[in-house]
C-alpha cells in the first residue's frame, strides 16, 4: 500500500502531543494585530493563549487569513517528492476560503507529479470536530487503510460529528460574520447564553438560546446525550478559549449523563479563537447526522 501524509490546519485545535502521537502534519493560517501578521501556530509559540484571548478581553482586534499559497505549496510538494499522497482534511469552506484554495494547488501539482494524489476533504466543522475527523484518519491508516478508503469514510461521515458549543459572547461572532441567526440575540440580553451547532453546510449557528451558565451546560450536555451513538466507544472533545474551568464544569456535566470512554480538552487555537472569543467552550461527538440548515 502506498503511504499517504494526513495533513488539516491551524483550525483544527489539536495539540502537540496527539499530533506527534498520530503523525499528523498541518499549514498554518495567520493572525493580524495591530497590522503585524503572525502564523497561526497550534502550539503558541508567539503568544500564549492566555495572553491572546487577555487582549480580546481588553478590545484588541484581532483578524485572520486563511493559509497562504506558498504554504500550501510547500507542504504538499514536501510529502509529493517523496513519493508520499496526501490526505488533507481542512476548516469548512463556510468559515474559510482555504480548502478551495488548497484544491486549485492540489489540481496544479497533479500537472506535475502524475503518479501522486493530493485529496482535500472540506471537513464541514471546525476546531476539535475537525480534529476528530483527523484522529479518525490516522487511526485507519495505522490499521492499513488506504488514503482512498480513508477519504471515502471522512465524506461518508462527516456530518455526524455533532458540535454544541456556548460563548461568553456573540459579538467576536458578528463582527467576523461567522455566525448565522445572530440576530435574535442581540440587544438587552443580559445572561443569555446562545447554543451554537455547526449546521449541515458547516456555518456556525445560534439555534437556541437559555439563561444562565449552568443552564446552558446542562442543555448541551442533554443534546450530546440525545446525539450521541456508541459513547462508550468513543472520546469526547472539548475545546475552550481561555476557559479551562468551564470546560472541566461541561465535562463533568456531560460525563454525568454519558459514558465516554475517554475525553479530550484542549484550548481553542488562534484562528478559531479570534472569531468565538474568550469564554467560549465547544464539545464535540460522533453520533446522529448533522440535518439542520441554518437560517437568518
Amino acid at each position: 500500500m502506498k503511504k499517504f501524509a494526513i495533513l488539516t490546519d491551524t483550525v483544527c485545535d489539536l495539540g502537540k502531543e496527539l499530533r506527534e502521537k498520530h503523525d499528523i502534519d498541518y499549514v498554518k493560517m495567520n493572525y493580524v494585530i495591530d497590522g503585524k501578521e503572525y502564523p497561526a501556530s497550534l502550539d503558541w509559540e508567539d503568544l500564549s493563549a492566555h495572553d491572546f484571548y487577555d487582549l480580546m478581553r481588553n478590545g484588541t482586534r484581532i483578524r485572520t487569513t486563511q493559509v497562504p499559497r506558498e504554504v500550501y505549496t510547500e507542504r504538499f510538494t514536501y510529502w509529493l517528492e517523496q513519493g508520499i499522497d496526501v490526505l488533507y482534511i481542512a476548516c469548512s469552506s463556510a468559515l474559510s476560503g482555504s480548502v478551495n484554495l488548497a484544491a486549485i494547488i492540489a489540481k496544479e501539482l497533479a500537472e506535475k507529479y502524475t503518479e501522486a494524489k493530493v485529496i482535500c476533504i472540506d471537513s464541514l466543522c471546525s476546531s476539535l470536530g475537525q480534529g476528530r475527523m483527523v484522529i479518525t484518519a490516522a487511526l485507519m491508516r495505522d490499521e492499513g487503510k488506504d488514503v482512498d478508503e480513508v477519504a471515502a469514510h471522512i465524506e461518508a461521515t462527516k456530518l455526524k460529528v455533532n458540535q454544541f458549543g456556548t460563548a461568553g459572547s456573540l459579538e467576536y461572532l458578528r463582527r467576523a460574520g461567522r455566525i448565522k441567526a445572530s440576530k435574535a440575540f442581540f440587544g438587552n440580553l443580559f445572561g443569555v447564553k446562545p447554543i451554537i451547532i455547526s449546521d449541515k453546510l458547516g456555518q456556525n449557528y445560534a439555534f437556541k438560546k437559555v439563561k444562565g451558565a449552568a443552564n446552558a451546560r446542562k442543555e448541551i450536555a442533554s443534546l450530546i446525550a440525545e446525539a450521541v451513538e456508541n459513547p462508550e466507544e468513543q472520546c469526547l472533545y472539548i475545546s475552550h478559549a481561555d476557559a479551562p474551568e468551564d470546560a472541566e464544569a461541561f465535562k463533568n456535566d456531560i460525563l454525568a449523563l454519558v459514558p465516554f470512554k475517554e475525553t479530550y480538552v484542549n484550548y481553542i487555537a488562534p484562528i478559531v479563537g479570534a472569531s468565538v472569543g474568550p469564554g467560549t467552550v465547544i464539545v464535540f461527538c460522533y453520533g446522529k447526522e448533522v440535518t439542520i440548515e441554518g437560517r437568518e
